[in-house]
């Protein structure tokens, strides 16, 4: 088989570390705590916050398996098929999308998918019943028949492209705040969807620190999956973390009036567009925390920014 080059990710000219900001707000300072906002969104226009981390170490592993089209899965407001999507686009892979709603396939692309698709992802919606086995022995397989895909041609990222090699990339993230917070005890805040991010973070921000993870799913299987990705990528548990189920504003892609408010105001305050699937649901959650004096006054605590908004068209954004 040909084994192409390893993908030259540095010419994409990724923002890494990512900065680390003060943000100046009340909520937080009147009980004797700091906040920082560690700006994982500016890390590259279209492959943002945990998807760089996360897709980076899996887009070096299909070049060297000398596979050339990325096989992945997600609903169809998914940040990961959209990441997914623009890095088969600038990186020269072919890729297609397993998208959950066989009833989306005849209702117009929503901009999130037709942003995938202008990128030139192939786009194959399946049954609800059918996407919840993707797991199972043999899944992947039905999937790469009904699509007529060579199975020895392709590289499957797992939804939301939580695998082993994710969290170890995402582990850098941790290494990066261990860094900037040489010295200072405190709390690093991330949004969770599959649980990749928050289990690399964990190991790498090393003792003296929590993570804490809030879930934007209903259900309790989110801890349960953290721990098996810890396994897989470190050989067992690493690292002092915790989840905070309370704030998922009904679940996947749902928001609320109030959720809205807040991020308009939060955005407002400190000069950014706030992502309201995952990181509002954040932010909200640590203010929350905060305004019940979970953190010792002289606490630190940093919230990282994992994305911003989805697209509002299907037009590629510039590869800057």
């Amino acid at each position: 088989m040909h084994r192409p080059e390893t993908p030259d990710l540095a010419a994409l000219r990724p923002r890494l570390p990512s900065p680390l900001e003060p943000a100046d707000d009340e909520r937080f300072a009147r009980h004797g705590v700091r906040l920082l906002l560690k700006r994982d969104d500016l890390i590259h226009p279209e492959l943002a916050g945990n998807k760089w981390r996360k897709l980076a170490p899996n887009l070096r592993a299909a070049a060297a398996s000398g596979r050339r089209t990325l096989l992945t899965f997600g609903g169809a407001y998914s940040n990961h098929l959209r990441a997914t999507a623009a890095a088969g686009r600038l990186l020269g892979f072919a890729t297609v999308g397993v998208v959950r709603g066989e009833e989306l396939a005849d209702r117009p692309l929503n901009p999130s998918l037709a942003r995938c698709a202008a990128d030139g992802m192939r786009l194959c919606f399946v049954d609800r019943a059918a996407y919840r086995r993707k797991s199972e022995p043999g899944a992947v397989a039905v999937f790469l028949g009904r699509a007529g895909l060579d199975p020895d041609a392709v590289y499957v990222v797992p939804e939301g492209g939580s695998n082993a090699l994710a969290a170890r990339g995402c582990a850098e993230l941790g290494r990066e705040l261990r860094r900037d917070l040489r010295g200072v005890a405190g709390t690093v805040a991330v949004a969770c969807g599959t649980g990749g991010t928050l289990a690399g973070l964990a190991a790498g921000l090393g003792s003296g620190r929590r993570a804490v993870g809030f879930p934007v799913l209903k259900g309790d299987f989110l801890e349960r999956e953290i721990r098996r990705l810890q396994q897989a990528a470190f050989g067992g548990p690493v690292g002092d973390w915790r989840l905070d189920g309370r704030f998922h504003f009904g679940g996947f892609a749902r928001t609320t009036p109030a959720l809205d408010a807040f991020a308009e105001e939060f955005g407002e305050r400190h000069g950014l567009r706030v992502e309201r699937l995952y990181v509002a649901k954040m932010l909200y959650g640590l203010t929350t925390l905060a305004e019940e004096g979970a953190f010792p006054p002289g606490t630190t605590v940093a919230a990282v920014i994992t994305g911003g908004p989805e697209p509002s068209g299907p037009e590629p954004s510039p590869t800057g």
